[in-house]
This record gives C-alpha cells, structure tokens and sequence, in this order.
C-alpha cells in the first residue's frame, strides 16, 4: 500500500496549482463562469423565460432576475420530478439530494446534475484530499481507507417512468462515484446507503472495525456514536486500540468548537487532525486550507457563481445582492448561488462572513432562519457556538448537542433564553455553567448585552440538562435520524424546545 499512497499523496499535490491560480484571479474566474452558466443553460425554459440570451454583463443578470427562495424556485423542481427535462438546466435530471429541511418541517429536494457531481461534488471531494496532502505531505492517509458514513436513496416515485432517484447528498455523491473513489472508502456501498439508521450503525460498526481506517468523513454527532458504538463493541478503551493510524477528521454541517472536547477524549491523540468543509445539498462550497484555521477557501471553480445579501438587506422584499469583488471583511451576508444543477440566484439560507479577501476566505455563521431575535437581541448560531464552547472550557464541561429558544415576554414575567444541553460531561453546577454562557454571550453580542444589562429586556439564560441519548431520541421521532440531519441550534420560535421538553415529560 505504500507505492499507493505514493502516487496518491503525487496526483493530489498536481491541482494546486489550479487553486492558486482561482486564489489569484478570483474575479475574473468567477466572471468567465457566470457567462459560461448562462450560455449553457439559454435554451431552457428558465433561460428563455428571463432571456438569457441577451444577457451581457452582471448587472444585467442581477437586474433581470430575482433572488429565488426554495418555496419559489420549487415548482420548477416539481415538474422536473415528474420527468420534465430541460426546464433549468440543459443536461437530464436523473437525482435530487433530499435536504433535511431544519428550516422548516418540510424536506427539500434539489436536482443534481452529472456536471454538479463531476465539477462539484467530487471535485471537492479530490480538492479536501488535495489540501489536506498539501499541508502534510508526509501523511499515510492512502495506506488506510477513508470512512464515510452515507444517507440512502430511493426511487422518485412522481416520475412515472421511475428513471430519477433521491436521497441525502451523501448518498446520492457515494452511488456515482468514480471506481478510484470507491477503492479508498469503507465500508461497503450496501452498508453505507442502508436506510435504517439503527441497524446501520450496528453494521457499520461491526464492518469497519476490521478496517485499517485513516481518516474519517462526516457529522460530529454521528461520528460520535459511531466511534462509541466500535468502542463497545471491541471491548476496547479507545478507538485508537482499534484504528491505529487514524489520523484526520473532514467534518462540516455543524460547527466543530462545541465538539472539540468531546473528540480529543474519544480519540486521544496529539497528532489527530481535524479539517473542515462546508458542503451541501446545493453544492460544494468552501474548505479549509491552513493549518489551525477555522476559515474556509471559498472554492470559485466549482460551477457555482457566488453573490451575497448584505445582512440589512435581508428583511426587504427585494434585498440587493453583490458580487464578490464588493464583499466587505467581518460583516455577515446570506449567500446567493447560481449553479451548474439549474438553480438561479438561489438564497441558500446560510449566512456567512469573510475574513480575507484575499484569498477569499469565510466562516459560516449560521441561517438566515436559525437565530434568536425576540427581544432585538440578534443571536446567530456563530455566538450561541462560540459562547457554549467558552462556557464548557470555562467550566470543564463536555457537550453532545444543544437547542435554544426564546422564552417571550408575558404578563408579569421576564422575557429570557431557555437552552436544552446533553452533556457528555457535566458542569460543576447548573447555575455556575448558565452564568459563564451568559456572560460570554454578553461578551461575544453588544446587542444581547444591551437586552440583559440591568435586566432590561432579558433575564438570565434557563438551561436545562438532559439525560444522554434525548436528541437522538428526539431525532428518531422526528424521523431524522443520519449522518446528513443537524440538530437545530437556535430557532426564533419554540417548536422545538416545546417538543423535547414535552417528549421529556412523557417518558
């Protein structure tokens, strides 16, 4: 395996070179990509609907289409599951990457076309390994297999001649990948795309624990169980008496701060590397590529052309997007994309700040949906994060997931934050862990500051433990159970809290 992992670590160090050259020529990279989408796609229905055709320059583009939301672009994505071709993009939709949908109740489905998962998907996929190589050109990475843990997918059953599919992205990039691809992953496809998540897990354990495992891909949470579950099954103290050379984690969907604590005691070791991408239904997005960053490289040459929705123009009924070269450093923006699966300025959800623009460099901050702002607090999901990972170290303890919501004002009664905690490891006292989150949100949001100095607005923050396994209970109800569903941090309404504490009080 050593002359493998040779010419691997060689083939993956050659497309740096192309990175560089997108590093430094952004604009222009970008520019040329926007008119090569809209050239492709001016003889489709959507083409011809906004007369593409015709379209010269971005100003154009940006004034004569609107910013779509999903619910707007989905009776487009409608007719395509039925069979319909050619209505958003040229070339035959045969997948949709069902979205866990944590904005709302209500599953997305987004068409992915062969040149997404070709110039997109996988060539994420090559350009993580890529990456990570780069800056460890010593690693073994290729001696091993690399384990992802995958959703499932089905037949699309609105398409009549049952000729399309869906499933999570995962599922859908692991059943096309390339035949190399699938040389250097575990476990099995059959196991990988299983359904059933409990039983899955079981497999995947018992399958991979034979494994010489290197590196790892996929969601902190369910990464966890996982490693628990091999764990328990082999009789062993740690997963590193079983995986021994084990030795990186690409992780994304959620932010990794809260679980860092949690991963260096599952996996105790010191050169243990953690790497973060951010990925998609939608798209293959950005990656990390330094050492000891928590910033992504926002990848430009991937079939997606980028704008962004300034954070003061969200609330307006038609916000004014910009293009890259008009970004602003520590500012927060809703991402607008346009991509190679047919999907026209389409406002992803998530919201995202730079901090470099050169090269252009972001960190997620959370969801357009995903806030707490009852009281003109304005908590993202960036500060509930940060703040929960400073309380944790402030008091030693160690978290498995968390929810939040506001607790709305009424008569005689303060309004406040109410948090649901699973702790892998417990804080001293509630009340000591409740002050230091308080007091680092103060710190961390000038805003939420505002609202709790003298009690003004906000009281303290409520926090309520619960026992292990409550989220993922909760998950299972919700028949979100897989490595492609998040928790949801924060939510302006108390749907979610509300739901576990009544699932609590019935157990």
């Amino acid at each position: 395996m050593g002359l493998i992992n040779s010419i691997l670590t060689w083939v993956m160090q050659k497309r740096i070179h192309q990175i560089e050259l997108f590093m430094k020529y952004p604009i222009e990279v970008q520019d040329e990509l926007l008119k090569k989408l809209i050239q492709t796609a001016r003889f489709t229905e959507f083409g011809q609907q906004y007369d593409f055709g015709s379209i010269q320059t971005y100003d154009q583009f940006r004034e004569r289409i609107p910013i779509h939301t999903y619910e707007e672009t989905y009776p487009y994505i409608e007719r395509l599951m039925k069979g319909e071709q050619n209505i958003l993009w040229p070339s035959e939709i045969k997948w949709f990457s069902k979205s866990s949908g944590t904005t709302n109740a209500r599953s997305k489905f987004i068409p992915v076309s062969q040149e997404a998962l070709e110039d997109c998907h996988f060539k994420g996929g090559k350009d993580l390994l890529s990456i990570y190589v780069n800056n460890f050109p010593e690693t073994k990475l290729f001696d091993g297999k690399g384990l992802a843990v995958g959703g499932s997918h089905q037949i699309n059953e609105l398409d009549p001649s049952a000729s399309s599919y869906y499933g999570d992205v995962s599922a859908v990039i692991m059943q096309n990948l390339p035949p190399w691809a699938q040389f250097i992953r575990t476990p099995s496809l059959e196991t990988a795309l299983m359904g059933n998540w409990e039983e899955k897990i079981e497999k995947l354990a018992r399958e991979t624990a034979k494994t010489n495992v290197t590196n790892i891909a996929g969601v902190p949470t369910w990464t966890v169980l996982l490693i628990q579950k091999i764990v328990e099954l082999e009789k062993k103290s740690s997963i590193l008496e079983v995986w021994p050379n084990l030795e990186v984690f690409f992780h994304g969907a959620v932010s990794f701060a809260p679980y860092r604590s949690l991963f260096q005691s599952l996996i105790p070791a010191e050169k243990m590397q953690y790497w973060e991408t951010y990925n998609a239904s939608e798209g293959f997005f950005g990656i990390q590529d330094q050492k000891n960053s928590e910033e992504l490289l926002l990848m430009l040459d991937y079939g997606i052309f980028y704008e962004f929705i300034p954070a003061h123009e969200l609330d307006k009924e038609h916000p004014r997007a910009v293009r890259l070269g008009e970004v602003e450093l520590d500012k927060n923006y809703a991402m607008v994309i346009s991509t190679n699966s047919g999907l026209w300025r389409y406002n992803l959800g998530d919201t995202v700040k730079f901090t470099s623009l050169s090269p252009y460099r972001i960190k997620i901050t959370g969801r357009t949906k995903h806030f707490m702002n009852a009281f003109g607090e304005e908590v993202i999901v960036e500060n509930a994060e940060a703040a929960i990972t400073k309380a944790c170290e402030a008091t030693g303890a160690v978290i498995d997931n968390f929810t939040a919501a506001p607790v709305y004002l009424e008569e005689g009664k303060q309004g406040r934050h109410e948090w649901i905690i699973e702790f892998k490891v417990e804080p001293p006292t509630l009340p000591a862990f409740a002050h230091e989150l308080d007091e680092a949100l103060r710190s961390i949001n000038s805003d939420y500051d505002a609202k709790r100095h003298h009690n003004l607005a906000l009281i303290a923050p409520k926090i309520h433990s619960v026992r292990e396994g409550t989220f993922y209970n909760w998950m299972k109800r919700r028949g979100k159970l897989g490595g492609q569903n998040k928790v949801p941090r924060l939510a302006n309404s108390r749907e979610y809290v509300d739901d576990i504490l009544s699932m609590m009080r019935e157990s």
